[in-house]
Protein backbone atom coordinates (compact mmCIF):
# COMPACT_ATOMS: atom_id res chain seq x y z
CA UNK A 1 0.00 0.00 0.00
CA UNK A 2 1.34 3.85 -0.50
CA UNK A 3 2.39 5.19 2.26
CA UNK A 4 3.61 8.57 3.34
CA UNK A 5 3.29 10.56 -0.04
CA UNK A 6 1.18 13.52 -0.33
CA UNK A 7 -1.22 12.53 -3.76
CA UNK A 8 -1.86 15.02 -5.96
CA UNK A 9 -5.82 14.10 -7.60
CA UNK A 10 -6.94 16.33 -10.06
CA UNK A 11 -10.68 15.64 -10.42
CA UNK A 12 -14.20 16.78 -10.13
CA UNK A 13 -15.88 18.34 -7.59
CA UNK A 14 -15.37 16.57 -3.98
CA UNK A 15 -18.89 17.76 -2.84
CA UNK A 16 -21.17 15.51 -4.88
CA UNK A 17 -22.23 12.30 -5.67
CA UNK A 18 -19.09 9.50 -5.13
CA UNK A 19 -17.14 8.38 -7.54
CA UNK A 20 -14.44 6.41 -8.32
CA UNK A 21 -12.04 8.79 -7.82
CA UNK A 22 -13.51 9.46 -4.47
CA UNK A 23 -13.48 5.89 -3.42
CA UNK A 24 -9.90 5.74 -4.49
CA UNK A 25 -8.51 8.76 -2.62
CA UNK A 26 -10.68 8.04 0.47
CA UNK A 27 -8.65 4.93 1.06
CA UNK A 28 -5.47 5.96 0.16
CA UNK A 29 -6.10 9.31 2.55
CA UNK A 30 -5.85 6.36 5.62
CA UNK A 31 -1.92 6.31 4.93
CA UNK A 32 -1.12 9.43 2.69
CA UNK A 33 -2.10 13.23 2.50
CA UNK A 34 -4.56 13.87 0.06
CA UNK A 35 -4.62 16.97 -2.04
CA UNK A 36 -8.72 16.90 -4.08
CA UNK A 37 -7.79 19.67 -6.61
CA UNK A 38 -11.87 20.51 -7.87
CA UNK A 39 -10.16 20.85 -11.29
CA UNK A 40 -12.63 22.28 -13.55
CA UNK A 41 -11.34 23.80 -16.68
CA UNK A 42 -11.74 20.92 -19.22
CA UNK A 43 -15.40 22.16 -20.33
CA UNK A 44 -15.95 25.81 -22.17
CA UNK A 45 -19.27 27.40 -20.44
CA UNK A 46 -22.35 27.76 -21.77
CA UNK A 47 -23.90 31.23 -21.97
CA UNK A 48 -26.85 29.57 -19.90
CA UNK A 49 -28.28 30.16 -16.35
CA UNK A 50 -26.88 26.52 -15.54
CA UNK A 51 -23.42 27.44 -16.26
CA UNK A 52 -23.76 30.70 -15.09
CA UNK A 53 -24.67 28.69 -11.47
CA UNK A 54 -22.30 26.64 -11.63
CA UNK A 55 -19.26 29.30 -12.24
CA UNK A 56 -21.01 31.16 -9.19
CA UNK A 57 -20.46 27.97 -7.38
CA UNK A 58 -17.24 27.26 -8.53
CA UNK A 59 -15.92 31.09 -7.89
CA UNK A 60 -17.49 30.74 -4.06
CA UNK A 61 -15.27 27.67 -3.75
CA UNK A 62 -12.26 29.73 -4.82
CA UNK A 63 -12.57 32.31 -2.96
CA UNK A 64 -12.43 29.61 0.42
CA UNK A 65 -8.71 28.29 -0.80
CA UNK A 66 -7.58 25.41 1.08
CA UNK A 67 -10.14 23.69 2.96
CA UNK A 68 -9.67 20.58 5.07
CA UNK A 69 -12.02 17.66 4.25
CA UNK A 70 -10.93 15.74 6.98
CA UNK A 71 -7.65 15.28 8.96
CA UNK A 72 -5.50 13.95 6.04
CA UNK A 73 -7.74 15.37 2.79
CA UNK A 74 -7.84 18.79 1.57
CA UNK A 75 -9.89 20.28 -1.23
CA UNK A 76 -8.51 23.32 -3.43
CA UNK A 77 -10.65 24.74 -6.08
CA UNK A 78 -8.66 26.70 -8.37
CA UNK A 79 -8.86 29.76 -10.08
CA UNK A 80 -8.66 28.64 -13.88
CA UNK A 81 -9.52 29.78 -17.46
CA UNK A 82 -12.51 26.51 -18.99
CA UNK A 83 -12.07 26.20 -22.09
CA UNK A 84 -8.77 28.39 -22.67
CA UNK A 85 -7.95 27.67 -26.19
CA UNK A 86 -5.64 30.16 -27.68
CA UNK A 87 -2.33 30.66 -27.11
CA UNK A 88 -2.28 33.58 -24.64
CA UNK A 89 -5.22 32.11 -22.35
CA UNK A 90 -4.02 28.77 -22.42
CA UNK A 91 -0.25 29.62 -20.84
CA UNK A 92 -2.01 32.10 -18.43
CA UNK A 93 -4.57 28.87 -17.35
CA UNK A 94 -1.69 26.94 -17.42
CA UNK A 95 0.57 28.57 -15.18
CA UNK A 96 -1.95 30.13 -12.78
CA UNK A 97 -2.82 26.09 -11.90
CA UNK A 98 0.82 24.88 -11.38
CA UNK A 99 1.03 28.07 -8.99
CA UNK A 100 -1.92 27.07 -7.13
CA UNK A 101 -1.14 23.70 -6.80
CA UNK A 102 2.18 23.96 -5.61
CA UNK A 103 1.33 26.63 -3.14
CA UNK A 104 -1.60 24.05 -1.56
CA UNK A 105 1.46 20.98 -1.17
CA UNK A 106 3.40 23.28 0.77
CA UNK A 107 0.80 24.20 3.20
CA UNK A 108 -0.41 20.58 3.12
CA UNK A 109 3.34 19.54 3.38
CA UNK A 110 4.66 22.47 4.86
CA UNK A 111 8.29 20.88 5.65
CA UNK A 112 8.75 19.08 2.17
CA UNK A 113 9.43 15.59 3.77
CA UNK A 114 6.84 13.53 1.43
CA UNK A 115 7.51 12.63 -1.54
CA UNK A 116 4.33 13.63 -3.96
CA UNK A 117 2.55 12.01 -6.44
CA UNK A 118 -0.07 13.71 -9.04
CA UNK A 119 -2.80 11.10 -10.18
CA UNK A 120 -5.47 12.97 -12.76
CA UNK A 121 -8.53 11.71 -13.93
CA UNK A 122 -8.78 14.77 -16.37
CA UNK A 123 -7.51 14.12 -19.74
CA UNK A 124 -6.05 18.01 -20.72
CA UNK A 125 -3.46 18.42 -17.91
CA UNK A 126 -0.07 17.14 -19.71
CA UNK A 127 1.63 20.96 -18.50
CA UNK A 128 1.25 18.86 -14.51
CA UNK A 129 3.62 16.17 -15.38
CA UNK A 130 6.87 16.84 -13.59
CA UNK A 131 6.04 20.32 -12.12
CA UNK A 132 5.69 19.23 -8.83
CA UNK A 133 8.79 16.72 -8.58
CA UNK A 134 6.54 14.37 -8.11
CA UNK A 135 7.86 10.79 -8.19
CA UNK A 136 5.06 8.99 -9.87
CA UNK A 137 2.17 10.85 -12.63
CA UNK A 138 -0.51 8.50 -12.87
CA UNK A 139 -3.20 9.09 -15.92
CA UNK A 140 -6.49 7.49 -14.40
CA UNK A 141 -8.73 7.45 -18.05
CA UNK A 142 -13.02 6.75 -16.94
CA UNK A 143 -14.61 8.02 -19.70
CA UNK A 144 -14.34 9.00 -23.60
CA UNK A 145 -13.61 12.90 -23.08
CA UNK A 146 -13.45 13.48 -26.63
CA UNK A 147 -16.86 12.57 -27.25
CA UNK A 148 -18.55 14.93 -23.83
CA UNK A 149 -21.29 17.32 -25.12
CA UNK A 150 -20.11 20.67 -24.73
CA UNK A 151 -16.25 19.96 -24.79
CA UNK A 152 -13.85 20.82 -27.60
CA UNK A 153 -13.01 17.01 -29.34
CA UNK A 154 -9.89 17.86 -31.30
CA UNK A 155 -8.64 19.55 -28.04
CA UNK A 156 -9.37 17.29 -25.81
CA UNK A 157 -7.39 14.72 -28.19
CA UNK A 158 -4.29 16.76 -28.18
CA UNK A 159 -3.69 17.14 -24.67
CA UNK A 160 -4.76 14.03 -23.69
CA UNK A 161 -2.47 12.47 -26.68
CA UNK A 162 0.50 14.60 -25.09
CA UNK A 163 -0.85 13.35 -21.59
CA UNK A 164 -0.40 10.17 -22.46
CA UNK A 165 2.81 9.95 -23.83
CA UNK A 166 4.33 12.02 -20.96
CA UNK A 167 2.29 9.72 -18.17
CA UNK A 168 4.22 7.25 -16.02
CA UNK A 169 1.29 5.01 -15.56
CA UNK A 170 -2.02 4.89 -17.85
CA UNK A 171 -4.74 3.32 -16.46
CA UNK A 172 -8.11 2.76 -17.81
CA UNK A 173 -11.49 1.39 -16.53
CA UNK A 174 -13.02 0.02 -19.36
CA UNK A 175 -12.06 -2.38 -22.33
CA UNK A 176 -12.78 0.24 -24.81
CA UNK A 177 -11.01 2.57 -23.09
CA UNK A 178 -8.31 0.28 -22.76
CA UNK A 179 -8.27 -0.81 -26.67
CA UNK A 180 -8.13 2.74 -27.78
CA UNK A 181 -5.37 3.93 -25.56
CA UNK A 182 -3.25 0.92 -25.95
CA UNK A 183 -2.62 2.49 -29.84
CA UNK A 184 -0.87 5.06 -28.40
CA UNK A 185 0.22 3.78 -24.90
CA UNK A 186 0.70 -0.30 -25.32
CA UNK A 187 1.50 -0.28 -21.53
CA UNK A 188 -1.81 1.16 -20.34
CA UNK A 189 -3.14 -0.92 -17.42
CA UNK A 190 -7.06 -2.12 -17.53
CA UNK A 191 -8.46 -1.47 -13.81
CA UNK A 192 -12.11 -2.01 -13.44
CA UNK A 193 -14.28 -0.16 -11.44
CA UNK A 194 -14.70 -1.86 -7.92
CA UNK A 195 -17.67 -1.29 -5.12
CA UNK A 196 -18.37 -0.54 -1.49
CA UNK A 197 -19.38 -3.95 -1.19
CA UNK A 198 -20.53 -3.96 2.48
CA UNK A 199 -22.05 -0.72 2.18
CA UNK A 200 -24.46 -2.12 -0.50
CA UNK A 201 -25.25 -5.51 0.56
CA UNK A 202 -26.63 -4.29 3.62
CA UNK A 203 -29.33 -4.03 1.43
CA UNK A 204 -29.74 -7.72 1.65
CA UNK A 205 -28.62 -8.62 4.60
CA UNK A 206 -30.26 -6.49 7.15
CA UNK A 207 -32.71 -4.80 5.30
CA UNK A 208 -33.80 -1.71 6.05
CA UNK A 209 -37.55 -0.54 6.09
CA UNK A 210 -38.04 1.28 3.09
CA UNK A 211 -38.12 4.83 2.50
CA UNK A 212 -41.39 6.61 3.07
CA UNK A 213 -41.49 8.18 -0.79
CA UNK A 214 -41.15 4.38 -2.33
CA UNK A 215 -43.18 2.25 0.67
CA UNK A 216 -46.34 2.47 -0.95
CA UNK A 217 -45.25 2.12 -4.41
CA UNK A 218 -47.16 -0.39 -6.42
CA UNK A 219 -45.10 -3.24 -7.03
CA UNK A 220 -42.86 -4.82 -8.59
CA UNK A 221 -40.23 -1.23 -8.44
CA UNK A 222 -38.09 -1.04 -11.00
CA UNK A 223 -35.07 1.12 -9.67
CA UNK A 224 -32.13 3.59 -11.24
CA UNK A 225 -29.39 5.80 -9.07
CA UNK A 226 -27.48 8.33 -10.96
CA UNK A 227 -27.26 11.62 -13.19
CA UNK A 228 -29.88 12.21 -15.31
CA UNK A 229 -27.82 12.96 -18.61
CA UNK A 230 -27.87 13.18 -21.92
CA UNK A 231 -26.43 9.63 -21.93
CA UNK A 232 -29.68 8.24 -20.35
CA UNK A 233 -32.37 7.01 -23.02
CA UNK A 234 -35.72 8.51 -21.32
CA UNK A 235 -37.41 7.74 -24.51
CA UNK A 236 -36.97 3.85 -23.78
CA UNK A 237 -38.08 4.64 -20.30
CA UNK A 238 -41.56 6.49 -21.34
CA UNK A 239 -41.90 3.49 -23.64
CA UNK A 240 -41.45 0.51 -20.69
CA UNK A 241 -43.80 2.73 -18.33
CA UNK A 242 -46.42 3.12 -21.04
CA UNK A 243 -46.27 -1.07 -22.18
CA UNK A 244 -46.27 -1.21 -18.32
CA UNK A 245 -48.64 0.91 -16.23
CA UNK A 246 -49.16 -1.25 -12.94
CA UNK A 247 -45.32 -1.47 -12.36
CA UNK A 248 -43.49 1.32 -10.76
CA UNK A 249 -40.08 3.25 -12.60
CA UNK A 250 -38.30 5.17 -9.54
CA UNK A 251 -35.14 7.25 -10.94
CA UNK A 252 -32.48 8.87 -7.96
CA UNK A 253 -30.45 11.59 -8.96
CA UNK A 254 -30.19 15.22 -10.01
CA UNK A 255 -31.49 15.80 -13.84
CA UNK A 256 -29.59 18.09 -16.37
CA UNK A 257 -31.49 17.38 -19.00
CA UNK A 258 -35.26 17.65 -19.88
CA UNK A 259 -37.48 14.79 -18.26
CA UNK A 260 -40.93 16.18 -19.86
CA UNK A 261 -41.20 13.33 -22.13
CA UNK A 262 -42.04 12.11 -18.62
CA UNK A 263 -44.71 14.48 -17.50
CA UNK A 264 -47.76 12.74 -16.88
CA UNK A 265 -46.80 8.95 -16.32
CA UNK A 266 -47.93 8.00 -12.94
CA UNK A 267 -45.96 5.02 -12.52
CA UNK A 268 -42.86 6.99 -12.94
CA UNK A 269 -41.47 8.71 -10.19
CA UNK A 270 -38.40 11.13 -9.60
CA UNK A 271 -36.54 11.80 -6.79
CA UNK A 272 -33.73 14.11 -7.32
CA UNK A 273 -30.54 13.47 -5.61
CA UNK A 274 -30.61 11.55 -2.44
CA UNK A 275 -27.87 10.94 -0.03
CA UNK A 276 -25.24 8.08 -1.27
CA UNK A 277 -25.97 6.90 2.65
CA UNK A 278 -29.59 6.28 1.84
CA UNK A 279 -28.68 3.99 -1.32
CA UNK A 280 -29.13 0.45 0.06
CA UNK A 281 -32.54 1.26 1.49
CA UNK A 282 -33.65 1.77 -1.89
CA UNK A 283 -31.84 -1.00 -3.47
CA UNK A 284 -33.60 -2.78 -0.99
CA UNK A 285 -37.40 -1.71 -1.60
CA UNK A 286 -36.29 -2.16 -5.63
CA UNK A 287 -36.93 -5.62 -7.09
CA UNK A 288 -34.38 -4.69 -10.71
CA UNK A 289 -31.56 -1.93 -11.11
CA UNK A 290 -32.00 -0.12 -14.54
CA UNK A 291 -29.11 0.62 -17.13
CA UNK A 292 -30.68 3.36 -19.03
CA UNK A 293 -27.61 4.34 -21.70
CA UNK A 294 -28.39 5.13 -25.29
CA UNK A 295 -26.03 2.92 -27.54
CA UNK A 296 -23.40 5.68 -28.51
CA UNK A 297 -20.21 5.42 -29.08
CA UNK A 298 -19.74 7.94 -25.86
CA UNK A 299 -21.64 5.10 -23.57
CA UNK A 300 -19.78 2.01 -25.75
CA UNK A 301 -16.42 3.20 -23.33
CA UNK A 302 -18.63 3.67 -19.94
CA UNK A 303 -18.43 1.22 -17.15
CA UNK A 304 -20.80 1.83 -14.48
CA UNK A 305 -20.07 2.09 -10.77
CA UNK A 306 -23.75 1.40 -10.32
CA UNK A 307 -24.05 -1.54 -12.01
CA UNK A 308 -21.41 -3.04 -9.21
CA UNK A 309 -23.57 -1.11 -6.66
CA UNK A 310 -26.55 -2.84 -7.90
CA UNK A 311 -25.19 -6.71 -8.01
CA UNK A 312 -23.84 -6.03 -4.48
CA UNK A 313 -27.25 -5.24 -3.36
CA UNK A 314 -28.38 -8.43 -4.58
CA UNK A 315 -30.39 -7.04 -7.43
CA UNK A 316 -31.17 -8.47 -10.88
CA UNK A 317 -30.33 -6.03 -13.51
CA UNK A 318 -31.75 -4.91 -17.02
CA UNK A 319 -29.88 -3.09 -19.10
CA UNK A 320 -29.72 -1.99 -22.89
CA UNK A 321 -26.74 -2.48 -24.78
CA UNK A 322 -23.65 -1.92 -23.11
CA UNK A 323 -21.15 -3.78 -23.69
CA UNK A 324 -19.33 -3.47 -19.74
CA UNK A 325 -22.98 -5.91 -19.06
CA UNK A 326 -21.50 -8.46 -20.11
CA UNK A 327 -19.02 -8.74 -17.70
CA UNK A 328 -21.95 -10.32 -15.98
CA UNK A 329 -24.22 -12.26 -18.30
CA UNK A 330 -25.68 -14.38 -15.35
CA UNK A 331 -27.24 -11.82 -13.43
CA UNK A 332 -27.85 -9.12 -16.54
CA UNK A 333 -30.10 -9.30 -19.04
CA UNK A 334 -29.45 -7.04 -21.83
CA UNK A 335 -32.90 -5.33 -23.50
CA UNK A 336 -32.23 -3.42 -27.29
CA UNK A 337 -35.78 -2.36 -27.96
CA UNK A 338 -38.46 -0.89 -25.67
CA UNK A 339 -40.28 -4.18 -25.93
CA UNK A 340 -37.05 -6.23 -25.16
CA UNK A 341 -36.98 -3.82 -21.83
CA UNK A 342 -40.67 -4.41 -20.72
CA UNK A 343 -40.13 -7.91 -21.40
CA UNK A 344 -37.06 -8.13 -18.98
CA UNK A 345 -39.10 -6.56 -16.66
CA UNK A 346 -42.03 -9.49 -16.75
CA UNK A 347 -39.38 -11.65 -16.32
CA UNK A 348 -38.07 -10.06 -12.95
CA UNK A 349 -41.40 -9.79 -11.93
CA UNK A 350 -41.95 -13.06 -12.08
CA UNK A 351 -39.00 -14.48 -9.95
CA UNK A 352 -39.03 -11.45 -7.32
CA UNK A 353 -40.24 -14.24 -4.78
CA UNK A 354 -37.40 -16.62 -5.72
CA UNK A 355 -34.58 -14.55 -6.28
CA UNK A 356 -31.45 -15.20 -4.44
CA UNK A 357 -30.06 -11.40 -3.58
CA UNK A 358 -27.18 -13.15 -1.85
CA UNK A 359 -25.86 -15.14 -4.50
CA UNK A 360 -26.36 -12.19 -7.31
CA UNK A 361 -24.32 -9.94 -4.84
CA UNK A 362 -21.49 -12.92 -4.86
CA UNK A 363 -20.76 -11.74 -8.64
CA UNK A 364 -18.59 -8.64 -7.02
CA UNK A 365 -17.72 -9.85 -3.52
CA UNK A 366 -14.00 -9.41 -4.88
CA UNK A 367 -14.37 -5.73 -6.59
CA UNK A 368 -14.11 -3.89 -3.34
CA UNK A 369 -12.60 -0.87 -3.63
CA UNK A 370 -10.43 -1.76 -1.01
CA UNK A 371 -9.06 -4.80 -3.19
CA UNK A 372 -8.59 -2.42 -6.01
CA UNK A 373 -6.85 0.11 -3.99
CA UNK A 374 -4.24 -2.37 -3.24
CA UNK A 375 -3.64 -3.43 -6.82
CA UNK A 376 -3.22 0.07 -8.18
CA UNK A 377 -1.13 0.75 -4.84
CA UNK A 378 1.26 -1.87 -5.91
CA UNK A 379 1.00 -0.46 -9.65
CA UNK A 380 1.98 2.85 -8.93
CA UNK A 381 4.85 1.74 -6.62
CA UNK A 382 6.44 -0.75 -8.95
CA UNK A 383 5.46 0.03 -12.30
CA UNK A 384 4.88 3.54 -12.18
CA UNK A 385 8.03 5.14 -10.23
CA UNK A 386 10.02 2.45 -12.15
CA UNK A 387 8.96 4.14 -15.49
CA UNK A 388 10.32 7.47 -13.97
CA UNK A 389 13.50 6.27 -12.59
CA UNK A 390 14.03 4.86 -15.98
CA UNK A 391 13.10 8.50 -17.52
CA UNK A 392 15.31 10.31 -15.21
CA UNK A 393 18.42 7.78 -15.71
CA UNK A 394 18.15 8.04 -19.16
CA UNK A 395 18.07 12.03 -19.25
CA UNK A 396 21.07 11.79 -16.70
CA UNK A 397 22.81 9.47 -19.52
CA UNK A 398 22.68 12.01 -22.00
CA UNK A 399 23.74 14.58 -20.42
CA UNK A 400 26.64 12.84 -19.15
CA UNK A 401 27.63 11.81 -22.77
CA UNK A 402 26.73 15.14 -24.52
CA UNK A 403 29.87 16.82 -25.31
CA UNK A 404 31.04 19.69 -23.43
CA UNK A 405 30.70 22.85 -24.84
CA UNK A 406 33.68 25.28 -24.32
CA UNK A 407 34.70 28.55 -26.31
CA UNK A 408 37.14 26.62 -27.82
CA UNK A 409 34.75 24.07 -29.19
CA UNK A 410 32.42 26.70 -30.40
CA UNK A 411 35.58 28.80 -31.92
CA UNK A 412 36.59 25.80 -33.95
CA UNK A 413 32.61 25.14 -35.10
CA UNK A 414 32.64 28.29 -36.60
CA UNK A 415 35.63 28.16 -39.02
Amino acid sequence: MIENRVIVCIGSAWDYDPTSKHQIMKRLARCNKILWVNYHGSRKPKADRRDFSRAFQALRRVTRGLTPINESMYQLTPLVIPGASNRLTQRLHERGLVAQIRRAIRLVDPHGQSPVQVWSFAPDVPYLVQAFGEECFVYYCVDEYRLFDGYDASRIAQLEDSLLDRADLVIASADALLESRRRRRSDTVLVPHGVEFDHFASAWRSPPNPPSDVADLPQPIFGFFGLIHHWMDLELLADVARMRPNYSFVLIGEAKVDTSILDGLDNVLMLGRRPYSQLPAYCAAFDAGLMLFRDTLMTRHVNPIKMYEYLAAGLPVISTSLPEANRFPKAIQIAASSREFAQACDAVASQTQSHNREATSQFVAAEDWSVKVEYLSNLVMTAGCSRRKERAKVTADAQVERPECSVESLAASCR
